[in-house]
């Protein structure tokens, strides 16, 4: 039952993303768009009461509590910056908008901008723990809340990893490629007049 309702509110929720932008840039109707897009959260919550009526019926904590905590963590900490990225693409595309800005590839500022995701990360373990020991403490029962702690874990080394993979890029920054050297016109001319001729003898 957790893992279908997973998969309905992944699907709701790109289902309210899409017709969001649609009414709000096809349509011409900002504020409709905006409030079915302030519907996203609504979803969660679906997820987060399901979750906890499920246990609550005695239902024997499982790796799919587990997946939905972690499925809720992640929207908390990407999911604002996956719509606010879309937003900007849809308002380029439908509306004639300037494109939105790419994320640097270079330097300290990509080192910035992987360092501002992995954060998002980080929200999303910290909210995933927070809902997991909520469970764990709601069942009362150490010997059967195993599974969630695992998941909490999990998402602890997720957020470790990406943090490593952000810090790299701080570490070993990715230099931009260096620019041709202009050749000099004169050298240019200089190497034409000492080229011989082409043509019949």
């Amino acid at each position: 039952m957790i893992v279908t309702l997973i998969v309905v509110c992944e699907v709701g929720f790109w289902v309210l993303l899409a017709a969001g932008l649609a009414t709000r840039y096809l349509l011409g109707m900002p504020r409709t768009g905006l409030a079915l897009l302030l519907c996203e959260p609504l979803l969660e919550v679906v997820l987060l009461a399901a979750t906890a009526v499920d246990l609550g019926n005695g239902a024997e904590p499982s790796w799919e509590h587990g997946l939905a905590a972690l499925y809720i963590g992640y929207t908390v900490g990407h999911g604002h910056r996956t719509v606010k990225w879309l937003d900007g693409h849809a308002a380029h595309r439908l509306a004639g908008g300037p494109p939105p800005p790419r994320p640097p590839r270079y330097g300290t500022a990509r080192a910035a901008h992987e360092g501002r995701v992995w954060l998002g990360t980080l929200v999303a373990a910290a909210v995933a723990t927070a809902l997991l020991q909520l469970a764990a403490r709601y069942v009362g029962d150490p010997d059967r809340t195993g599974p969630l702690y695992s998941w909490m874990y999990g998402a602890w080394r997720a957020a470790g990893i990406h943090g490593l993979i952000a810090l790299s890029y701080l570490v070993l920054p990715k230099k931009a490629p260096k620019a041709e050297k202009p050749r000099d016109r004169g050298q240019d001319r200089g190497q034409d007049q000492n080229r011989e001729p082409t043509g019949t003898r």
